[in-house]
């Protein structure tokens, strides 16, 4: 392995400055990332570069990589640290390239750096890749460079992506125990039906009596799951695709929406979840001088339900005519708890609209916190009661046909 010599910087302003053995570049500056130091200068002192295997695998597409967004989150922190310590752009992303692990984001972070160095402005460099930076990142690194608040700009966006993250991660954590009893229960389900049920229907063949029609129904299902097991995968597999492709037609996702939004505890969720990243991301916009008109384009292209997005298509036309925003929201009482028009009121007649909806955003992601907590208990005892009803279906199927061929005795 080679010899890399190099200089870090610590996030308290500590220097650190010495030699190591690493596979490669991007090696040695996530090594020194994890002890808390930031990689500003590297040399090397002795041996090979990286191979070419791994040279050719760093260069595949960016395309063909996710960028999760805890990644996005610490480019756009470690960002700011080092145009706060007095690094140029390019050097900055020239360092950031050498970090990250995702070789997808590192191509994409020196693709940056070349259209910076060749006059391009970071904003413009951001919007090369849509499907990578929203359109709300691109817009408020836009207007930190023209403001010469860049390091603020970004420091606030990693922020909000950091309070993103973390109620994303808290949905998906509460959603793990009902996700995992659920597919156990198809599993064990799918299992009796071909294990299990074969053996009593040969009892049943030999009793030679009339079975309930519950019976009928659960053996027909069963000879079906063994006789045509690859057309019912291949029905699964075809019903999967079919409710995918619906939902990328408008119809079909408006109809998905509306379903969400009317789902006992999920629907509560939703909608205060949206309340947040709305207050949030508003918020942030206003505070880095974006038109509130244009903030509400912008956040309408970042939320994920079709209801809450053509709200704030309709909300940033009524202000553009001269309207409130606090009495537009008011009036999709079916989608914004009552307290988001106050607040945004309060603010509106203070002019401490950004402060009021960043209070907003910790008030709801606190609420979604305690409804997620709390949600494991919820649904526990509903699952419970799905289960045992199945269960029991099939406990009753199969032993009334026994029971009556006792009483018959």
């Amino acid at each position: 392995m080679p010899t890399f010599a190099f200089t870090a910087k610590s996030l308290t302003g500590d220097i650190k400055v010495g030699s190591q053995e690493a596979a490669s570049e991007g090696e040695l500056a996530h090594a020194l990332r994890e002890q808390g130091f930031i990689l500003t200068s590297i040399n090397i002192v002795a041996g090979q570069t990286v191979a070419s295997s791994q040279k050719r695998l760093a260069d595949f597409l960016p395309s063909f990589n996710f960028i999760p967004l805890s990644e996005k989150m610490v480019f756009a922190r470690h960002l700011a640290v080092m145009i706060g310590a007095g690094l140029s752009m390019t050097r900055a992303l020239e360092i950031l390239s050498l970090q990250t692990k995702n070789k997808g984001f590192s191509k994409i972070i020196k693709s940056l750096k070349e259209n910076v160095s060749q006059g391009q402005s970071f904003a413009d460099s951001l919007a090369k890749y849509p499907k990578i930076f929203s359109e709300l990142f691109i817009n408020m690194v836009r207007v930190g460079e023209s403001s010469g608040g860049l390091e603020e700009t970004l420091k606030m966006l990693a922020f909000q992506m950091e309070r993103e993250h973390e109620l994303k991660s808290k949905i998906k954590g509460a959603l793990i125990y009902p996700t995992v009893v659920v597919i156990a229960m198809f599993g064990i389900g799918i299992l009796m039906m071909v294990v299990v049920m074969p053996q009593l229907t040969q009892v049943f063949k030999e009793m030679n009596s009339d079975l309930p029609l519950s019976t009928q129904m659960i053996i027909s299902f069963s000879d079906f799951l063994i006789q045509h097991w690859a057309i019912g995968l291949m029905g699964l597999l075809g019903l999967i695709v079919v409710v995918r492709l619906l939902l990328k037609t408008t119809s079909g996702k408006t109809s998905f929406d509306w379903v969400l939004l009317r789902l006992p505890i999920f629907g509560e969720i939703i909608k205060k979840v949206n309340s947040a990243r709305l207050a949030r991301t508003l918020g942030a916009l206003i505070e880095s001088s974006v038109p509130i008109v244009q903030s509400l384009q912008i956040i309408a292209g970042t939320l994920g339900n079709s209801f809450f997005r053509q709200s704030l298509t309709e909300a940033s036309l009524s202000v553009q005519k001269g309207g409130q925003l606090s009495k537009f929201i008011d009036s999709y009482p079916q989608l914004y708890p009552a307290m988001v028009g106050q607040m945004i009121a309060v603010g509106e007649e203070t002019g401490t609209m950004g402060a009021v909806l960043g209070k907003l955003a910790d008030f709801y992601e606190e609420e979604v916190n305690a409804v997620t907590k709390g949600m494991a208990s919820i649904i526990e005892p509903i699952l419970m009661v799905v289960i045992g009803a199945a269960v029991g279906f099939f406990a009753i199927s199969m032993i009334q046909p026994m029971y009556s061929v006792m009483q018959g005795m």
